[in-house]
């Protein structure tokens, strides 16, 4: 059945400027959620949110707020009453609601116009805290998961940039007042004043656009300007670099046995060029997925089932770690720590020590980076590597895709790294074999 709770708009307490914020009944129920507005208002000074304690997620008992044991009668029987809403819905339809469905349940439980209104009432930046309070139990539509912590932080880092701008203009800024207008503007104030590379921009805009997409499905916003192709999403193509198979090679070959924390890291990496698998694939094998001579594991995010054969360089490894672990392979570590080991692995590969140039944008001025190769290995260099290299051998496109899961060819090739130098010589082979064809006949 249905889990019921409460929260804040504001979770905030602040005894300086004591100002009441809207609680609202959160449901839970088959991975479903609804956020609905009870009307009632509290000072968030006086909200108990340590569930170690009593009264959690109801009002403190303090001789400042003489009231809180009506408000809590009160919330007590809004508990009551929604979750008989929910059971009578069970009782007579023989499933549990949609959302939308509840919604309405729950407006015809409490019969209150005033709920409605205080929800129509809930401005941009209401709508921005409420998405971000969702995101802490949302999960992934194609994974099924929760968000990541990251993604979390990303959404608040956005949320705190998106109100410093405003608070630049010293004037409220809510639906009705994004446009084309606003939108030049806040892009000016991240490339000018903040100072962001043109990708960060394109997070903040896209972020903001995630808001107001999420608002528009709550019937919060009817102003979809920021849906116009003007409104777009800066970005920029940086270098991400892939291995070759010659880099790879002496990369295997660098003896690291007295450094067996490095030598796990590294060949966990090389499991990931030779396989095409993401990270979240290539570090989870298991047992299970050994068919014979192939590799066989459902993807993490796209839930699609690949099979790989298993390259002589991963067997070696399998060789090396039979025994050791259940699955013959060097044991996860996180993709963090996996980030940070894997560059000193590359930094004892000699042919990793050059440089590589990019060029870039930040504050609206274009820079140019050099950077050491063995800088910029992470463990999206392990599935970029397996793609490209198979693509300079001349291995069917189409075939590779089946694997790294690249729905069009145009995303694929955007996804390949092949230097101009690698293409030129494609392209001296090719008059050359054609030149050798035409002298033999």
């Amino acid at each position: 059945m249905a889990k019921f709770n409460f929260n804040l708009r504001e979770a905030q307490s602040n005894i300086d400027n004591p100002t009441k914020t809207p609680i609202y009944l959160v449901v839970r129920w088959d991975n479903k959620k609804l956020v609905y507005p009870t009307g009632e208002t509290i000072n968030p000074i006086y909200w108990q949110n340590d569930n170690k304690k009593p009264d959690y997620q109801r009002a403190t008992q303090t001789k400042k707020f003489k009231t809180h044991a009506e408000l809590n009668s009160r919330l007590k029987q809004i508990d009551a009453d929604a979750d008989n809403g929910f059971r009578q819905f069970v009782n007579d339809y023989k499933r549990q609601p949609t959302v939308i469905e509840l919604r309405k349940v729950l407006d015809l439980v409490f019969k209150k116009e005033e709920v409605k209104e205080v929800e129509k009432k809930i401005d941009l930046f209401g709508s921005i805290d409420l998405f971000i309070s969702d995101s802490e139990i949302r999960t992934g539509k194609r994974t099924g998961k929760l968000l990541r912590p990251v993604t979390i932080r990303i959404y608040k880092r956005s949320r705190d940039v998106f109100k410093e701008y405003c608070q630049t203009l010293n004037r409220k800024i809510d639906f009705q007042d994004i446009d084309m207008n606003f939108y030049f503007g806040y892009k000016s104030f991240l490339t000018k004043k903040k100072g962001f590379s043109t990708n960060t921009i394109g997070k903040h805009i896209r972020a903001l656009k995630i808001f107001l997409n999420a608002a528009t499905e709550r019937n919060l916003n009817t102003n979809f300007e920021y849906k116009k192709s003007g409104f777009e999403i800066p970005n920029e193509e940086v270098e991400s670099i892939y291995l070759n198979e010659d880099e790879l090679n002496q990369m295997f070959d660098l003896d690291l046995t007295n450094n067996p924390r490095l030598e796990r890291v590294r060949d966990l990496f090389l499991v990931g060029c030779w396989t095409g698998l993401r990270f979240s694939d290539f570090s989870n094998i298991t047992p299970e997925n050994i068919k014979g001579d192939f590799i066989e594991i459902k993807t993490q995010k796209t839930k699609k089932t690949v099979v790989i054969p298993i390259h002589s360089t991963v067997k070696k490894i399998m060789e090396r770690y039979k025994g050791k672990y259940e699955n013959s392979l060097p044991p996860s570590i996180s993709n963090a720590k996996m980030n940070q080991y894997i560059k000193e692995v590359a930094k004892k590969v000699e042919c990793l020590k050059t440089t590589v140039e990019n060029t870039y944008t930040k504050g609206g001025v274009e820079l140019i980076s050099n950077t050491s190769k063995h800088d910029l290995v992470t463990t999206h260099t392990a599935r970029r590597s397996f793609a490209t290299n198979l693509y300079n051998d001349k291995f069917p496109t189409y075939s590779i895709m089946q694997i790294t899961g690249h729905k069009t060819e145009k995303a694929f090739l955007t996804y390949i790294k092949v230097s101009s130098d690698e293409h030129a010589k494609v392209l001296q082979l090719h008059w050359q074999q054609k030149e050798h064809k035409l002298r033999a006949v």
